[in-house]
């Protein structure tokens, strides 16, 4: 091929690549000095615009699978531990982070992760000018022969907290024959006496672990009646009526006895006084499912097969919140011990969600789809943290932190939907209850259990009809 040829070839053929503005300003301004075509494979990237500490931080998030990312959250182990450790080791000595503190894998923050820097500099150089003596307890021996840095020191220095394990298994399992397998029904509840009653078929069942004894228990039935009964004496005291369809919910309130019935109804009784002295709340359009009083005895949070979240007060016959974000039934409601005002509420199957609300300005504040029905919701007394249960489809109960929403533990060994859900009185066990006619007593919230429980599985209950 001729030279001159060529080389008007390869003009032409550089000059299309160019962009736009770079043709129209070659034309203007190389009108008098020929192109020279140089070839090469050499590639030199700029680097001015990265950001080294955002880059270094999700270097392992992007190599990660999903469900690997998804299981990280779920960060109690020591390992994890370690390997959090390890990464704020690194940014210390390749980024000069100055972290002296292990970060807690379980906040969902990334102040510890993302760091800001001062420049986008990859690389610092500083002159020390001042020495601080060796006995110093912030700085490292000069003739020391580590290659780590003062802030690094610090941080395998700085005390760790021990790792909270949560037994993947109950400490005991209880035949319970005849609990129905149905969502809108409450039939599992642990008083502040540590009586724990269990409604089987056409009975009650009562259980005291340390006394075998009670005072007042409030019966529900499928007829529309409240029973209360005399636990210690196992007699019937009086019988209640006003609904005209099963009740479902049951909510204590000092002596006051809150009921949620299929007839959309919400019945508000003081037990010393004449049963016709009663309160009529109503709301909800479907049936009410749900039942919990705040800790201040103040409001009074319901949940219906109508998709609604209602929250009284103590004293108006209407509702003065309504929440409408749920898709489904809400059954599960919590109220906060830590923070006035929270409330948290689950959604059936076709809604799944865990959601909060601040109940003193009427805000909704966050949510998390959980993946499976939410059956019921407890907080723990002790710690930041809540348990749900779970039906359709994976049966399992979550122990969740808040306000990160990262799950501490996830139980499994119910075949059937957890329905039902209650928490010892001192707050560091629960108990679930599902359609596989089962009860199983774990411990979540603390290691311990009472020592002075019964042994045996026979005669743990005592029965009234």
């Amino acid at each position: 091929m001729d030279q001159e040829y060529e080389r008007r070839l390869l003009r032409q053929i550089n000059h299309q690549n160019l962009p736009t503005e770079a043709r129209l300003s070659k034309c203007v301004s190389a009108t008098c000095s020929p192109v020279s075509v140089k070839s090469g494979d050499r590639f030199i990237p700029t680097r001015a615009g990265s950001n080294w500490s955002i880059n270094f931080h999700y270097a392992n998030e992007n190599c990660r699978s999903p469900n690997q990312n998804h299981k990280a959250k779920d960060a109690s182990s020591d390992s994890s531990k370690d390997a959090v450790a390890y990464a704020a080791l690194l940014r210390n000595e390749l980024l000069g982070a100055g972290i002296e503190t292990v970060p807690d894998p379980h906040t969902d923050d990334r102040r510890h992760a993302v760091l800001s820097q001062d420049s986008h500099s990859l690389f610092r150089y500083t002159v020390h000018t001042k020495r601080v003596p060796f006995d110093s307890d912030n700085e490292v021996s000069p003739y020391s022969l580590s290659p780590l840095s003062n802030k690094s020191h610090k941080l395998l220095r700085s005390p760790r907290k021990p790792a909270r394990k949560i037994s993947k298994i109950p400490f005991k399992v209880l035949d319970a024959p005849e609990l129905q397998d149905d969502f809108y029904l409450n039939l599992v509840d642990w008083s502040a006496g540590n009586l724990l009653s269990v409604g089987l078929g056409a009975c009650v069942y009562l259980w005291s672990a340390c006394t075998s004894q009670g005072s007042l228990v409030a019966v529900g039935t499928h007829k529309g009646y409240v029973q209360i009964w005399d636990a210690a004496g196992g007699r019937k005291l009086t019988s209640l009526e006003g609904h005209s369809a099963r009740v479902g919910a049951l909510a204590w309130n000092g002596e006051q006895l809150s009921s949620g019935s299929r007839d959309r109804v919400i019945l508000q009784r003081d037990v010393r006084t004449p049963p016709t002295a009663e309160r009529r709340l109503q709301g909800h359009r479907q049936e009410v499912c749900g039942l919990k009083w705040s800790p201040d005895h103040q409001h009074l949070a319901s949940g219906g097969n109508d998709n609604k979240l209602l929250v009284w007060n103590s004293s108006s016959l209407l509702p003065v919140q309504q929440y409408s974000d749920h898709l489904a039934a809400v059954k599960a409601i919590a109220w906060s011990p830590h923070q006035h005002g929270l409330l948290a509420s689950g959604g059936g199957t076709a809604d799944r969600c865990l959601r909060f609300w601040n109940t003193l300005t009427g805000q909704a504040l966050q949510s998390t789809d959980t993946g499976s029905q939410v059956c019921n919701l407890a907080w723990s007394k002790h710690a930041n943290e809540l348990v749900s249960t779970h039906g359709y489809s994976q049966n399992q109960i979550l122990v969740w932190k808040y306000p990160s929403l990262t799950q501490v533990a996830k139980l499994t060994g119910h075949s059937y939907r957890v329905l039902y859900l209650a928490v010892s009185p001192d707050g560091e066990a629960i108990v679930t209850g599902a359609g596989d006619e089962t009860l199983r007593f774990w411990n979540v919230f603390s290691k311990t259990r009472c020592t002075k429980e019964s042994k045996s599985v026979l005669n743990l209950f005592t029965r009234i009809r």
